[in-house]
């Protein structure tokens, strides 16, 4: 499956318009030559917590947004990106639920991970867990099989409930493989052409290891789901949060990557106004990478930024993003902070919101963006410069829908007139339209103050200049007359 380099909307289901028959609407009325690329629809299925990422099955849509012929509708049009949650499945699911009615006599027993399977005797040891990085601080939940009486212990890496509603799966097992295989064949039947494999780096557990990552066992399952992928013209991208090394090496094993670094320079560069960390930073970095500024999580930190960024610069720029209105996600294993006790994961808010709500900014920002080798996504609420909805946080508890917030069909059109909206679309389509982005890109770091990235192909050029004194931002281009021309961004 050949990616186009185009720029791709993220968004919620329910989040733009409604429903996904809303969405489809407003990405062909208002959004035909906005998002060429495709569109990250985050998921559509039925599920039972964390906001569609604990699926109960991915052979269904949920009814409160539409079925697969919407999906399938906006892929005629569209390139659709859907998730696969290859480490978890809802407690909830149809195959847990027969795993807890009967137990070892199941036929879904195999697809979860007992914690015999790690320890003979099942029982969890605190030196083993010690070592592992983990996302909750007890890495397993109890549960009662009905037809026997007795209590199990299954693995659970994610969850904010215990028990936890997202139950980890068996890779290895031919239950866990056969029905991947179900799954791909049904996105292949409804015109999905790209699938992210969330929460990749948890998939292996390995006693002795930190459970992440877990080397050579990763890419053994790499390679088996990539061969089933390219049988159905599906390209894959691999979600991984962890110290850039580790992404790397998933790009030089063919994979296309997240640019998870890229949020976090973009807002040093332009809130210290200074290009050197971005410099350093863009001088050795993959090509074959995703870009975003900001998504249904948060701007990435640990572990994605180790060794990348001094912890008293981070924390003032940490410290930033609180006043205004921010709030974080934290790194839970003591063995996995940094020595200083830095222990931010996340910092949670409105893009827009982190750069005081400034126009010029936020389009210097998404200008950075465009001009780095990558796909761009542009994430929904920043695409409607929304600011961070702290009345959701209040009512929900929950962090981070501080940027989630959800859009009517009249929203997005009402939204749609703001300026700094219309600036950024004329944007979006420069990066869409202009040929030098599938050409040679180049950058020149002679001042801090000033950010300049070029592309070239053939007779089509162009660079962008930002001043970082005043986040005045333009980019010089050969026209298609081949004259000089300058977009004032």
């Amino acid at each position: 499956m050949a990616l186009k380099n185009q720029v791709q909307l993220i968004t919620y289901p329910d989040s733009f318009g409604g429903d996904l028959p809303a969405l489809n609407h407003l990405l062909t009325t208002y959004f035909s030559d906005i998002f060429k690329g495709g569109v990250h629809i985050l998921p559509p299925y039925p599920s039972s917590g964390d906001r569609g990422f604990a699926p109960l099955t991915y052979l269904k849509i949920d009814e409160a947004f539409g079925g697969w012929e919407d999906v399938k509708e906006i892929g005629k049009n569209f390139d659709v990106l859907l998730d696969l949650m290859v480490n978890h499945m809802s407690q909830q699911s149809a195959f847990f639920q027969d795993f807890l009615e009967k137990g070892d006599q199941s036929d879904y027993a195999d697809l979860f991970i007992t914690l015999d399977k790690l320890w003979k005797d099942g029982q969890p040891r605190k030196e083993d867990i010690d070592k592992m990085f983990l996302r909750r601080k007890v890495p397993y939940s109890t549960f009662q099989i009905k037809s026997t009486g007795e209590d199990v212990k299954v693995w659970t890496t994610f969850g904010r409930e215990t028990p936890s509603e997202q139950i980890d799966l068996d890779v290895h097992s031919e239950v866990f493989k056969n029905l991947i295989k179900t799954f791909f064949e049904n996105f292949s039947n409804n015109n999905v052409k790209i699938v992210r494999l969330d929460a990749i780096g948890y998939i292996i557990k390995k006693i002795g290891t930190s459970g992440f990552f877990v080397e050579p066992e990763i890419y053994t399952f790499l390679d088996w789901i990539k061969q089933l992928a390219d049988s159905f013209n599906i390209a894959l991208l691999p979600e991984v949060h962890a110290h850039y090394s580790i992404q790397y090496k998933l790009a030089e094993h063919g994979f296309w990557i997240y640019d998870f670094i890229l949020p976090y320079m973009v807002l040093d560069t332009l809130i210290n106004r200074n290009s050197q960390g971005l410099y350093y930073y863009l001088k050795d970095r993959p090509a074959n990478q995703f870009t975003m500024l900001d998504c249904h999580d948060g701007v990435p930190v640990k572990p994605d930024l180790d060794d990348l960024i001094d912890t008293k610069e981070a924390k003032a720029l940490v410290d930033h993003c609180l006043a205004k209105g921010a709030n974080l996600s934290y790194i839970l294993s003591d063995e996995h902070k940094d020595d200083d006790g830095f222990d931010v994961h996340q910092i949670r808010g409105s893009y827009y919101s982190l750069l005081k709500s400034d126009d010029d900014a936020y389009l210097a920002a998404r200008a950075i963006q465009f001009f780095v080798p990558g796909i761009p996504q542009v994430y929904y609420v920043t695409l409607l410069a929304e600011e961070n909805d702290m009345e959701k946080v209040e009512l929900t508890g929950e962090g981070r829908e501080i940027n989630r917030h959800n859009f009517t069909t009249r929203d997005v059109e009402q939204a749609l007139e703001k300026e700094v909206v219309q600036r950024l679309l004329k944007l979006i389509r420069f990066r869409n339209e202009y040929p030098a982005f599938n050409g040679a890109f180049s950058m020149v770091a002679s001042n801090k103050d000033l950010v300049q990235l070029s592309w070239e192909k053939g007779d089509s050029r162009c660079t962008l200049l930002i001043d970082l004194k005043t986040y005045k931002t333009e980019i010089n281009y050969i026209d298609e007359n081949n004259q000089n021309a300058t977009l004032i961004v």
